[in-house]
């Protein structure tokens, strides 16, 4: 069914795909993200390249609930707008643990288990390089850029099948799960118990809403500022509290809305009209898929190109990129995107399915899982956040989003390349044979 279908009469339901729709904004939020990317190199290395550090180092102060807060341009960015980015974040994870690809045991078992092994080995090889000189910065080459890496695997259309996509999907969705239980754990320093306690309340205050069932978003609005608060000044990082907010969103129906959940009526193209509402249809978007809905294009296509406008003006020079190449920092980080994502991803993949815990992709080759453990070396934009917390230098800041740069149009090309590749046979991981034996036979 055409998700835009048109109707004979006013068309007062809309048709929504939560996981189509997911994709088709993250896909064409990677241009936008790609271009604020460049032009913040090329504003970095001109001319003008004063007025680029001018920009977000000039400060904007704003008194919350009587507190004053007194930031740079770029904090209020990395710390104010990626909150928004991080709630959608949250939102993804929710609805794919309670109706995605993830709300079941063996489908989320493969994916799981590629994050995981995608995780640990970019980080023992960073560690084995830099470890000596920058042990913080470990968690730099674990993080995934979702949009980036659905982009990539979205130029290649429909070549590739449906259960790849969602594979690489429920793989970014783990990856950034590990990605905040990292930025919590670990890179939250200084501790203020007295302010942590006014996001705990504000989290309780949540789930007691939730049980009385309120759907006033300005109350959410205005508790969310409140745990944001908290953990900022607790010396906890902030925009946990936009995943905190996405996890607590219930996935009850969201009452007044004109919009319907395809994904979840099998028989729509059958019995839903769009232009006179069912009270089936009524019934199918939750209010996360509606959030979802309404705060994914922001993300998408104004904050993240504006965190990679604000972050990635990396002025490069030759000394500075002779610097660079003698810099533990700058290979830790660039082999443990380049070659510890594709190899920790495949090596887990095997052990999953030679196992027999899960089953690979419906369709996929080995060339193809191959492919998705480099697209997911696509680090960007949460990699970059992530050296902001962890490193302190401003040299190898420079030398670790050098590296996460290089490392993610590498990684892309090649995963085009390695997806572009057809292959005549499916992945042998250890779950075929069986099947290959009885083709013989037959």
């Amino acid at each position: 069914m055409n998700r835009h279908a048109q109707t004979h009469d006013s068309q007062r339901v809309r048709a929504l795909a939560p996981l189509q729709d997911f994709l088709h904004t993250e896909s064409a939020g990677a241009v936008l993200l790609a271009f604020g990317a460049i032009l913040a190199l090329l504003w970095a290395n001109s001319p003008w390249s004063a007025s680029y550090e001018s920009l977000w180092n000039s400060h904007i102060a704003l008194t919350i609930a009587g507190h004053s807060l007194d930031l740079d341009l770029r904090h209020w960015v990395n710390d104010g707008l990626m909150t928004i980015f991080f709630f959608v974040v949250g939102l993804e994870i929710k609805r794919e643990v309670t109706d995605g690809h993830l709300s079941e045991r063996r489908a989320a078992l493969l994916p799981g288990f590629a994050a995981f092994g995608g995780m640990l080995i970019p980080a023992l090889i960073y560690l084995a390089i830099a470890g000596s000189s920058a042990p913080r910065g470990w968690a730099i080459p674990v993080a995934t850029d979702i949009a980036l890496a659905v982009g990539v695997i979205s130029v290649m259309g429909k070549k590739l099948p449906a259960s790849l996509r969602a594979f690489l999907l429920g793989l970014a969705i783990v990856d950034d799960i590990g990605a905040i239980i990292i930025i919590a754990a670990v890179y939250s320093t200084g501790v203020s118990f007295g302010w942590l306690l006014v996001s705990i309340i504000g989290v309780s205050a949540v789930v007691v809403a939730r049980r009385l069932g309120v759907q006033s978003v300005l109350l959410y609005v205005a508790v969310g500022v409140a745990i944001w608060l908290g953990l900022y000044q607790g010396g906890v990082h902030p925009t946990l509290a936009g995943v905190v907010m996405g996890l607590l969103t219930p996935s009850i129906v969201r009452k007044q809305t004109d919009l319907v959940d395809i994904e979840e009526l099998s028989d729509a193209s059958a019995s839903v009209d769009l232009g006179s509402p069912s009270s089936k249809a009524e019934k199918s978007v939750s209010v996360v898929e509606w959030l979802q809905h309404v705060l994914h294009p922001w993300t998408s296509f104004l904050i993240v190109p504006i965190f990679a406008l604000a972050n990635s003006g990396i002025h490069i020079s030759l000394n500075g990129l002779r610097d660079a190449a003698g810099s533990a920092v700058t290979w830790g980080v660039f082999f443990g995107l380049m070659l510890g994502k594709p190899l920790g991803v495949v090596i887990a993949t095997r052990a999953a399915v030679r196992s027999g815990i899960s089953d690979l992709p419906e369709g996929s080759t080995t060339r193809q899982i191959m492919g998705v453990g480099m697209a997911s070396g696509i680090g960007f934009t949460v990699a970059i956040f992530i050296t902001k917390l962890a490193l302190t230098d401003p040299i190898q800041q420079e030398h670790a989003k050098l590296a996460i740069l290089l490392a993610s149009v590498a990684a892309a090309g090649l995963a085009m390349l390695l997806l572009k590749t057809p292959a005549s046979r499916p992945a042998n991981l250890g779950n075929n044979e069986k099947h290959d034996s009885g083709a013989k036979n037959a």
